[in-house]
């Protein structure tokens, strides 16, 4: 699939743009052959963090010592999206501007102020989950307008099976967002979700919510959300600091802050999980890569994501389990013991699966 696009979106002076300049510090710090891209001002890729790659690197020397692979990971494109105010909308503020930005992106990061300081002008409460609810219900009122551009059935037409699952999955909708609740909580099917995806609808899209929390109670909130929370605490100011550290001034500051990783970490595989996708390898003597693809995807579509030919022309895939193949040391070894497999077009791409496609042209 193509990279993941998650819009960072929140109410002025909330850390927006604090957290994205720290996801930018990140790439542009770090000394890996993949740079941090820039596509616009507000747009950047940023790896996902996957330490499989470099052991993938020294199994790769093992069979062939002069090769010099690079390491390339999957990414997330993420979107500074600007301020949203009240009324948005109706226009209010950028409202036009950041509503068609959302449109564009498959996830959302809200971020949403849980700090109090002098220095920067407090927009909205003093109460994260107020601002929040702002957001949203600013969010649910665009979706409301797009569905009532919406015209019902033609009475007396018989309709096709696809016409039948979106006007019951649009009711279902206008039902959800009329009581306050965002549409990717409507009790769709999996066939109304397909028909009525067309809609674009701005709260159909997965939403982690960041609470920007001040260094001092940092540690604290991320106990209290625990790992399977939908509010992941991050001090964006103290993200961005981090990046003017070294690795080991940074691994130290951490710990003494009682952190095993950065928050961006952390965001970064969130988001990488937001929409369930997993990662296969590739490993050779150019190149050691993480390519993403949907949870189930089978092997011809996971070789799609290389080249639409190799779907076309899938012949087979040779794969081997992460885990087995850095156990064995090398790929000769992991073939001396059989732990390489031949799987055709109905096997079910795993995570951390190794694999060399084979296709006809």
């Amino acid at each position: 699939m193509s990279k993941l696009k998650v819009g960072i979106i929140g109410l002025p002076n909330a850390g927006k743009s604090t957290l994205f300049n720290a996801l930018l510090g990140q790439q542009v710090a770090n000394t890996a052959p993949y740079p941090f891209c820039t596509i616009e001002p507000n747009v950047g890729v940023v790896p996902v963090p996957d330490s499989r790659l470099e052991q993938l690197v020294k199994v790769v020397l093992a069979d062939e010592p002069k090769a010099s692979p690079v390491i390339i990971p999957a990414v997330v494109e993420f979107y500074d999206i600007a301020g949203l105010v009240k009324g948005a909308h109706e226009g209010e503020g950028l409202g036009n501007q950041f509503l068609s930005h959302i449109r564009e992106v498959d996830a959302l990061v809200q971020v949403a102020r849980s700090f109090v300081s002098d220095a920067v002008v407090q927009i909205g409460s003093l109460d994260p989950k107020e601002d929040i609810e702002t957001i949203n219900t600013e969010l649910v009122l665009k979706d409301l307008e797009t569905l009532e551009k919406q015209k019902g059935p033609n009475p007396g037409v018989k309709l096709s099976l696809a016409d039948q699952n979106f006007f019951s999955g649009l009711e279902k909708l206008r039902s959800c967002l009329n009581a306050g609740q965002l549409a990717v909580s409507a009790p769709l099917t999996d066939d109304e979700r397909k028909e009525t995806a067309k809609l674009s609808l701005l709260t159909s899209k997965p939403m982690i919510y960041v609470l920007n929390v001040d260094e001092e109670n940092l540690f604290r909130a991320l106990q209290e959300a625990g790992d399977d929370s939908d509010f992941l605490p991050i001090c964006a100011k103290l993200e961005q600091d981090l990046q003017d550290l070294t690795e080991s001034e940074r691994s130290l500051y951490l710990k003494e802050l009682g952190l095993s990783q950065p928050g961006l970490v952390r965001l970064t595989q969130r988001c990488y999980k937001l929409l369930g996708l997993i990662s296969f390898l590739t490993a050779g003597p150019k190149e050691v890569r993480a390519w993403s693809i949907p949870l189930g995807s089978t092997a011809p579509q996971a070789a799609g994501v290389i080249h639409t030919d190799f779907e076309r022309g899938f012949i087979r895939a040779s794969l081997v389990p992460y885990k087995d193949l850095v156990e064995s040391g090398s790929f000769s070894a992991a073939k001396a013991k059989g732990w390489v497999r031949e799987e055709g077009k109905s096997y079910i791409i795993a995570d951390g699966d190794v694999v060399e496609f084979r296709f006809s042209v």
